[in-house]
């Protein structure tokens, strides 16, 4: 397992405290790190505190549904999803949950050995998704400012060259990726977390760091601002080419 994976940490949400429990001590045996709740509620409430690279969540939660469950998360953030349903008849549940965004599915009763290999599989995909954009050799244009994402280059609007960290132009490229947009912490976080080398986890330094190379003045920050209770919002409109 790679070491972004293995650093990985999972939330199971399942009001089975038997069956959160032997996940949790399983995914911790492969060097991962999980968190069990029974409820979306306390999902959400952790997630202002923890942050996650994979939630496993049931859909068959007593006194929730869950697809309302995955709705509220997928409006909070983009974290990685795997659903699991307690029947195979449940297909229209599975579709539904795919199509609010979901990432994958299982049944129960599954094994331990296909989830670990599914949460894998899931989480190679998620990191990928920053490479290709890495790589994919687009230039954002946005407010006199230009970045180029294959190099690494970004230059103000005076043309002058300012350097990025990996970790600054991770995050750079995340909100020049959603725009006007207020993203969470949790999800800024995972924007930068597939570079191994990038210790520091505290999103609000990091925030601070880009800041400082972008803003005019960082007493009043204007192009990225504050959204509080909620995370960030990059203010600008953005041009692709």
């Amino acid at each position: 397992m790679s070491t972004v994976q293995a650093a990985a940490t999972v939330m199971i949400v399942d009001d089975d405290p038997t069956l959160g429990v032997m996940i949790s001590e399983y995914l911790e045996g492969q060097g991962m790190k999980a968190l069990s709740v029974a409820s979306g509620r306390e999902m959400l409430r952790a997630m202002e505190t923890h942050t996650l690279d994979l939630v496993l969540l049931d859909l068959r939660l007593k006194n929730e549904d869950g697809l309302d469950v995955l709705r509220e998360l997928r409006q909070r953030s983009d974290v990685p999803v795997i659903i699991a349903t307690g029947h195979r008849k449940d297909e229209v549940d599975r579709i539904v949950g795919l199509e609010l965004g979901a990432d994958d599915y299982v049944t129960k009763p599954f094994s331990l050995r296909e989830l670990l290999a599914r949460i894998k599989a899931v989480l190679r995909r998620h990191a990928s998704d920053y490479s290709r954009r890495k790589n994919s050799g687009i230039t954002y244009q946005f407010g006199g400012w230009k970045l180029r994402s294959r190099t690494r280059e970004l230059f103000d609007p005076s043309g002058e060259a300012v350097p990025l960290t990996k970790g600054e132009h991770a995050l750079l490229i995340a909100f020049l990726d959603a725009p006007q947009r207020t993203l969470a912490r949790e999800h800024l976080l995972q924007a930068t977390r597939v570079h191994e080398d990038i210790f520091d986890r505290s999103i609000d330094v990091q925030i601070l760091r880009l800041r400082r190379k972008l803003e005019a003045d960082l007493s009043v920050p204007s192009m990225i601002v504050t959204e509080r209770g909620l995370g960030y919002a990059f203010t600008l409109p953005v041009e692709r080419y």
